[in-house]
């Protein structure tokens, strides 16, 4: 069996970061998806690729894929650098303000 570990990246619709420090182990699927021809539904009989497993640390991760015998690739993420500012949204209203106003 493969896998994939990786810290899923926030939404697309969402400023916050929220569900993404955990780490999260996807299984790869087994065998190909088909049709029903009937239907036109896309189906598998892989049962492991609905698996989706959260853990609080890449290494408790790791562990639980050696102790089970499972081939797991590790996907580092792409960290973005915090955009904080020091009185954050409040400062735009101040009466200490220092700037003139823009606005």
């Amino acid at each position: 069996m493969r896998a994939r570990i990786y810290q899923p990246a926030r939404t697309a619709m969402s400023s916050g970061q929220g569900k993404t420090k955990d780490w999260i182990l996807d299984f790869a699927p087994a065998s190909a998806r088909e049709v029903d021809p009937l239907m036109g539904w896309t189906s598998s009989a892989d049962t492991q690729s609905q698996v989706r497993l959260r853990f609080d640390s890449k290494e408790a991760a790791l562990a639980y894929a050696r102790e089970n015998g499972i081939e797991a690739v590790v996907t580092e993420p792409h960290k973005r650098k915090p955009n904080v500012r020091a009185r954050g949204y409040a400062e735009n209203f101040a009466v200490d303000r220092r700037g003139a106003w823009t606005h």
